[in-house]
């Protein structure tokens, strides 16, 4: 959950980078940890029975803005966190003198997950003679998923297929003529693609041939654009709430898609400030129609529509052009 702090906390970066991990003593591929989803996946085919992944973080830190501040006594911890089994494991990082960076170790055990845990990274220090205030945070977790392998944040989104015109959920009748919907009432966010439109379903999962592949790539991206963009305004109204109506983060997907969205809707604003933003201009209307703007922008990105929609006018235009002599 994030907070809007009563003293000053950090305004730069805190990256973190899982620099390797290991299952048992024995190291993981790299391939299974994405840096650019920053997700690791501790699920290896026919090894159920593991008792302990060890992930060896990396951890950079605002230095100018953290040696000129007012804090003292500044400390650095990982903290591995799963909803399903509410646990929570807080493992202290170190900085050597002359390094740069924060590390050290955080274990995960078989027995304490049973799915995927959140890895944050908190900044601590003391403000005001006040000691353990948390004055910095990762602004999107990692995720460390015990089911997958390979490392990805899919599962944090449902693709299911349905028919809509005839099918068994009648709430999707009224919905006959729609290529796609989402769903965000569930545990899960849902793509739910509409089988009774010919031949949609099959071009997602088995097109062949260069223009059709780039036909399912633009369609594909269509749709995570149009989910990213329902899930960001299904978060938006869901939030929690202080007493004196500062917003919260929600739990979970919803908490992890604002974690995502809301750097790139405001840029370079820390994730307290722009979710206070967001829900003031959402409620006021002043300026929203900008920020649906952003949001869209985003989400665009996100689903990869520039590249695809590139990749579509360009298998367009050879098939055209026809085979060239």
């Amino acid at each position: 959950m994030s907070t809007v702090y009563a003293y000053p906390t950090l305004v730069g970066r805190i990256e973190v980078t899982v620099r390797g991990a290991s299952m048992d003593g024995k190291p993981l591929h790299l391939s299974l940890i994405s840096q650019r989803d920053q997700v690791v996946a501790l699920h290896q085919i026919e090894r159920d029975d593991w008792i302990e992944g060890v992930l060896d973080l990396e951890v950079s830190l605002p230095t100018d803005e953290l040696a000129e501040g007012p804090w003292s006594g500044v400390s650095c911890v990982a903290v591995l966190a799963e909803g399903t089994t509410n646990t929570r494991v807080v493992s202290q990082l170190e900085r050597r003198r002359g390094d740069t960076h924060w590390r050290g170790e955080v274990r995960v055990r078989r027995s304490t997950h049973v799915a995927r845990a959140l890895l944050d990274v908190n900044v601590i220090g003391t403000y005001g003679g006040v000691e353990g205030r948390v004055i910095g945070r990762t602004d999107t977790p990692w995720v460390v998923d015990l089911l997958a392998r390979t490392p990805s944040r899919q599962r944090d989104l449902q693709i299911l297929e349905e028919n809509f015109r005839d099918g068994p959920k009648e709430w999707l009748h009224r919905f006959s003529d729609a290529p796609w919907l989402i769903d965000t009432a569930g545990d899960l966010p849902a793509v739910l693609i509409n089988t009774s439109i010919e031949g949609l379903a099959e071009l997602l999962s088995g097109a062949r041939g260069p223009l059709e592949k780039a036909t399912a790539g633009m369609v594909a991206a269509h749709i995570a654009g149009d989910a990213w963009v329902t899930m960001v305004h299904s978060a938006l109204s869901d939030l929690e709430f202080d007493e004196d109506g500062t917003p919260h983060l929600p739990d979970g997907w919803r908490e992890s898609v604002l974690r995502s969205m809301l750097p790139e809707v405001f840029p370079g604003v820390p994730l307290p400030e722009a979710l206070a933003e967001a829900h003031s201009r959402r409620g006021d209307g002043r300026g929203w129609a900008e920020i649906q703007a952003r949001i869209h922008y985003a989400a665009g990105r996100r689903g990869q529509v520039p590249k695809n929609l590139t990749a579509a006018i360009r298998a367009v235009n050879r098939a055209q052009e026809g085979p060239r002599r």
